[in-house]
């Protein structure tokens, strides 16, 4: 649960808690403005960055919940103030949950937009990470079955549709794809929709050098630019990350999503629902 979920939920539940808030800041800082994190009698979620900084802020804000006085609006320069060798300064803001807003808190901007084809063991473990990361995804499969029975973070939309290579047309100009299904000839089928659009900032196959090669060679009888094709990630992941374990793959490709040029990776989002075509209620399901 993202911390805004977890604001709006803490709120109704009348759970008392303080927000703490990085108003403003300047200079090298852990985490920059509007970072925020609640903080309960007994638990905390979010970080404004860790460090003495935060373990100060948690007391105050557990201070401020036994009704002691305690300054709501704090200025400090993190070297002279705290000891933290970071050189710059902030400004933390503490409010009461229960007089905040949390819907109306801006969400950072995604990092990416990313279509995820497959729901098998590696893209769960992608989606896991992604759902602590500001970005958008279409996590996209025709299996009902094999999504998770948990719904997934607001940012992450899960897509059952028979032809899942039809979605490729609804991605978003630079967007990120990635394609890890259980069927070869459907890998394939994906592929070649993203390539033949070629307006993509990633586009990340999962397996070998040598399904890389047999591919390449299709796309190219296929009529698909060399400049084009040659543009495909596989194997995916950042080099240099040994093993095959979901868990170890999804780190490494996350790092490399992540490594993308901002610019390139940003994309412009998805188009909205009540602007996609409509599919058949008994094959599309979205959360």
């Amino acid at each position: 649960m993202n911390l805004q979920a977890a604001a709006l939920l803490w709120q109704a539940e009348g759970r008392p808690a303080v927000v703490v808030e990085v108003a403003a800041h300047r200079g090298s800082v852990p985490r920059e403005t509007g970072t925020r994190m609640l903080v309960a009698a007994q638990q905390v979620m979010g970080t404004i960055g860790g460090g003495h900084l935060e373990l100060r802020a948690i007391a105050d804000g557990r201070a401020l919940l036994r009704g002691e006085a305690v300054a709501t609006e704090q200025a400090i320069a993190l070297g002279p103030t705290l000891g933290q060798c970071c050189g710059g300064a902030l400004t933390l803001r503490f409010t009461a949950l229960a007089a905040s807003a949390p819907g109306t808190w801006d969400r950072p901007a995604p990092r990416f937009a990313l279509q995820l084809y497959g729901a098998g063991h590696v893209g769960r473990a992608i989606v896991q990470l992604l759902e602590g990361i500001a970005c958008r995804v279409q996590w996209i499969d025709e299996r009902e079955s094999e999504f998770p029975r948990t719904p997934s973070a607001a940012h992450i939309e899960r897509v059952c549709v028979d032809s899942v290579e039809a979605e490729v047309a609804q991605a978003a100009p630079g967007s990120c794809f990635l394609v890890l299904t259980h069927s070869h000839d459907l890998d394939l089928r994906i592929t070649e929709a993203v390539l033949r659009r070629g307006d993509f900032a990633y586009l990340g196959l999962i397996g070998s050098a040598t399904k890389r090669a047999r591919f390449l060679h299709r796309f190219e009888a296929r009529g698909i630019a060399p400049e084009v094709s040659s543009r495909l990630t596989c194997p995916i992941g950042v080099p240099g990350v040994a093993g095959k374990e979901p868990e170890v793959l999804a780190i490494a490709v996350v790092a490399q999503l992540l490594a993308l040029p901002a610019a390139a990776a940003a994309g412009q989002g998805y188009a909205p629902a009540a602007t996609r075509r409509s599919a058949a209620p008994s094959s599309t399901c979205t959360e």
